[in-house]
């Protein structure tokens, strides 16, 4: 638990100086301690000062960060400009305490989601909720065995636009068995077509 008797101490990540220099002016004004601050993560956050590190999610930064906090207390405060449900997926199974959307952010928003992380709390857009959802559900459809080596290789062909011909002869399997392969795939995934079967497991990551 972070001492509520003192400032919370918090690093500042984001590559666009004027952005960052704004985002630091907040959170100094509503009396948060920014101990310090970088571009990409350069100069390395000095993560024994800092109990929140805001940064920026976008490309690399989610497993950058993730590499500078290795096993510390450190919480962090991710920033995003146009979130997938993969990199939404990513954040949350990191322990990534809150998500700020670009778009979205105040002065006014990026304060008090930093204090509520001050306050050992998470915080995320209320419609970033069925996303995370969505892509929970479908890795739990996916991820546990479910689909067979043989099966992920005719999704990742069908996704490629081959048809059932082109799988089989890409395969050396007979038409019949692909047709066979695609019925239980979209069984299995609760699917009615092989586009949305290849739309979930593309979401899913496993293929």
């Amino acid at each position: 638990m972070m001492n509520s008797d003192r400032a919370t101490q918090v690093w500042v990540d984001q590559p666009h100086a004027v952005v960052r220099r704004g985002m630091v002016t907040t959170l100094e004004t509503g009396g948060l301690a920014v101990v310090g601050e970088s571009a990409d993560l350069m100069p390395a956050p000095d993560l024994d000062r800092a109990e929140i590190l805001v940064f920026e999610a976008d490309g690399t930064g989610t497993a950058s960060a993730l590499r500078h906090v290795g096993r510390r207390s450190t919480r962090l405060v991710a920033t995003l400009r146009t979130p997938t449900e993969r990199q939404l997926h990513d954040l949350a199974a990191a322990g990534v305490a809150a998500i700020v959307l670009h778009d979205e952010m105040t002065p006014e928003l990026l304060l008090d989601t930093v204090r509520v992380v001050g306050r050992d709390r998470t915080s995320l857009p209320v419609d970033l909720l069925p996303r995370l959802l969505e892509r929970a559900a479908v890795l739990a459809k996916t991820s546990q065995g479910m689909l067979t080596t043989r099966e992920r290789d005719v999704l990742r062909l069908l996704a490629e636009g081959q048809d059932t011909r082109g799988i089989a002869l890409d395969l050396s399997y007979s038409e019949r068995t692909v047709k066979n392969v695609v019925h239980d795939v979209l069984t299995k995934l609760n699917c009615r077509t092989r586009a949305q079967a290849v739309g979930m497991a593309t979401r899913a990551g496993v293929i």
